[in-house]
């Protein structure tokens, strides 16, 4: 159990930068910046192609950054879904732990950058069709403060402060329970539930991947290297594997069939490259 309560805590603690850090831009963008910022924000082109690129770094933060910005529509749902899709949160760490194994992490990588790409910019010419209007996107930012209490001149340091200690809280406790699980239940019970060898693994992987939680991501990645799970599983588990950014997304954006969207759009673009790639490998 003391391992656990300390997993927990370095998981929630490894979060907190970034979390603050989206809060800030956050609360920037809506006491300071100007409409011209906020328009390049909210319809930059490039953002699917950046959001690719950065969810690759390690670990989740970019995940939990891209939550919450999309919370305060900063960036667009394409966008979000290419970080979602590129994040693999622990499995670069396990990989670059396995010297001898060096060699899948760049086609790991590119594989899921390319779908990550292909995914959000698919999910943006999608979401133009139903476009809303664009001053209610930028009221947004000014609805996630109606509940911190502050105001006008309190600054952007106070509200951002609130915003990451509540959804630090939140996302703690969901944590400690998901990692009580993951603990007892065991990885050879996970492999279990993936069918070896079965068409259908990569769509499990999939549905595997969406706990946010990094032990899934070790899981997958160790399941991988033993042979356990196909690549194109790999793929899939993975890219459905944001991390705290889903968590937060649902702590953060008020629009529940908007989240499922997302999550739909990333579930399926994960578990369909991971069955092309099981056929085709």
């Amino acid at each position: 159990m003391r391992e656990v309560l300390l997993d927990t805590l370095f998981d929630s603690l490894k979060m907190l930068p970034f979390l603050f850090g989206a809060y800030l831009l956050l609360e920037y963008m809506e006491h300071r910046a100007s409409d011209k910022l906020r328009q390049m924000l909210e319809r930059s082109g490039s953002g699917v192609a950046v959001g690719a690129l950065l969810g690759c770094l390690p670990q989740c933060g970019f995940s939990v950054a891209a939550a919450n910005l999309y919370a305060g529509r900063l960036i667009t749902a394409g966008t979000l879904v290419a970080v979602f899709v590129s994040t693999s949160d622990e499995a670069l760490p396990v990989l670059l732990a396995h010297p001898d194994r060096w060699n899948v992490i760049l086609p790991l990588l590119a594989c899921k950058v390319v779908l990550a790409v292909a995914a959000g910019l698919a999910v943006d010419a999608l979401g133009r069709r139903r476009a809303a209007d664009p001053r209610t996107e930028t009221e947004h930012i000014h609805e996630l403060c109606t509940d911190c209490g502050c105001d006008e001149h309190s600054g952007i340091l106070r509200p951002a402060l609130w915003h990451t200690g509540h959804i630090f809280v939140f996302v703690g406790v969901v944590m400690l329970l998901l990692n009580m699980g993951i603990h007892y239940l065991g990885q050879q019970r996970i492999s279990a539930f993936l069918l070896t060898n079965s068409p259908l693994q990569p769509v499990l992987a999939a549905l595997l991947g969406f706990i946010p939680n990094c032990a899934v991501s070790v899981a997958l990645t160790e399941l991988y290297l033993a042979g356990g799970i196909s690549f194109g599983s790999a793929v899939a588990g993975l890219s459905t594997g944001a991390g705290l950014g889903l968590m937060v997304l649902w702590r953060a954006n008020r629009d529940p069939r908007g989240n499922l969207r997302i999550m739909a759009a990333t579930f399926v673009a994960g578990s369909l490259a991971g069955v092309l790639l099981q056929l085709l490998m």
